[in-house]
């Protein structure tokens, strides 16, 4: 073989250098390529003439996409932001949030509430959904090999406003302990005042009642008064009777339509805008069992009296409207769960507590009973209903259905009496207490006592 010839047989068995492939751009879809001369970001397929490589694994992967890192909720699915693990985010709190359900108390099934567990502020790490080690590296290695549906442009602006909203709500969460803790509705309450502001006086017995009462334990008092504030005034009736003894009354009440029949001032019991010492005597008939700040209220109305002022109050508390608590549960647990449908209550030994506590010389507390006899408990809720007593919590329960005022009228009826009526019981309770002033009666020291409690209560003896 000659010499040119072998070489010629050489060169025939090596093969041409291909030419070197285009300048690829690292993009979130992996597979798009640039052609020199065709203009900057100008996408075009890839070659389908030989095998692709493989993409490197999930460790160089891009830190954000939000096109696979989806939180799906029962009502839409949204992007997520996401980011490595050891990542420390850009902003405390900027975290994925997740929508979760709870049950609102063991008692109330069926009833869930939506909340949102977002992470805490002083969190430094970060883990996205869709970020696991093994598996979840393999599923991108795959999602990279296919060509993205999705514009990236378009996915980012979506993303970036998620995270302005969610960085935003996990500021208000953050907030939220701060803020006081409320069973009540204010709202509600007033709206229920003012429905029931036009009628009240054809449902008023109750008020009626410890209206009359209260009377008669001020008239028992040995002094006199000059101011009265007359606190949850409603239509005004214990104004006129104190009118009527000679004091200077202002009314006060938390609907605007009371307030302004009587002439006072719109406010709650626990939001009193009257100064320290503006009167001798404040009074309230009702209204004190639907205040969220009851201990506050009553440190409020004690700073209001002048020294050795009086309090007198009276609302309703533990025990009260038994049969119709437990109609309204059968009629609840008639469609499977119960619901919060009357208001908590204070009983009387709670509130001799509170007296004492808001700082009230010579506390008393008691009670008495009020019966009332109903044949219809829908006419015992329209009572209610015209006093301004219905349920004005904040986590309120629903309207009844059908079925449910069907066991709530038969468990009624099943505690009737003979003539087809059925007692009710309204537990009043009263309040009684006075302003600090040095001169008043004080108690003894303890254990200055002289003579011995069994020696003055033993019987005398029989010669």
């Amino acid at each position: 073989m000659a010499a040119g010839d072998g070489a010629g047989d050489q060169g025939r068995l090596i093969v041409a250098a291909r030419p070197d492939s285009p300048p690829m751009e690292r993009h979130r879809d992996h597979d798009r390529r640039v052609r020199p001369g065709t203009g900057w970001n100008q996408p075009v397929e890839p070659a389908r003439d030989r095998p692709r490589q493989p993409l490197p694994a999930a460790i160089f992967e891009l830190e954000r996409d939000p096109a696979r890192d989806v939180a799906i909720s029962h009502r839409r699915a949204g992007a997520v932001e996401s980011g490595r693990i050891g990542k420390t985010p850009a902003a405390p709190g900027a975290g994925a949030a997740v929508v979760g359900e709870r049950r609102a108390a063991a008692g109330a099934a069926g009833r869930p509430e939506k909340i949102e567990l977002l992470p805490a502020v002083g969190a430094k790490t970060m883990v996205g959904l869709g970020h696991g080690a093994a598996t979840g590296a393999a599923r991108r290695q795959r999602e990279g090999e296919q060509p993205r549906r999705h514009g990236g442009e378009k996915a980012e602006r979506g993303h970036r406003r998620l995270v302005s909203r969610r960085r935003h709500a996990h500021k208000s969460a953050m907030a939220a302990p701060s803020d006081p803790i409320e069973i009540f509705d204010r709202t509600l309450r007033r709206r229920r005042r003012d429905r029931a502001a036009a009628h009240f006086r054809n449902h008023a017995f109750v008020r009626d009642h410890m209206v009359a009462e209260l009377l008669e334990r001020l008239a028992s008092v040995k002094r006199d008064f000059s101011r009265a504030l007359d606190l949850g005034a409603a239509d005004g009736r214990l104004g006129e009777a104190l009118r009527a003894r000679g004091l200077h009354v202002v009314a006060a009440d938390s609907g605007f339509a009371f307030a302004r029949a009587c002439g006072g001032v719109q406010c709650d019991e626990d939001r009193l805008p009257f100064a320290d010492g503006s009167f001798d005597l404040v009074i309230a008939a009702g209204g004190l069992d639907m205040v969220n700040d009851l201990p506050g209220a009553l440190t409020l109305i004690r700073r209001l009296l002048v020294p050795d002022g009086l309090f007198l109050a009276g609302f309703a508390g533990a025990g009260s409207l038994p049969r119709l608590r437990e109609a309204l549960l059968a009629a609840d647990l008639a469609v499977g769960g119960a619901a919060p449908r009357l208001h908590p209550q204070i009983d009387v030994r709670a509130a001799g507590n509170l007296l004492s506590r808001a700082g009230f010389a010579l506390p008393v507390a008691d009670s008495e009973t009020l019966s009332v006899r109903y044949g219809d408990p829908l006419r015992l809720v329209a009572d209610l209903r015209g006093m301004a007593a219905t349920n004005v919590l904040c986590d309120g329960a629903p309207p009844l259905g059908r079925v449910q005022v069907a066991a709530l009228l038969a468990e009624f009826a099943a505690a009737a009496d003979a003539d087809g009526r059925t007692t009710e019981q309204i537990e009043i309770v009263y309040l009684t207490g006075w302003s600090p002033a040095p001169d008043q009666p004080k108690p003894a020291r303890r254990g200055s006592g002289t003579r011995s409690l069994a020696a003055a209560l033993r019987p005398p003896s029989r010669l």
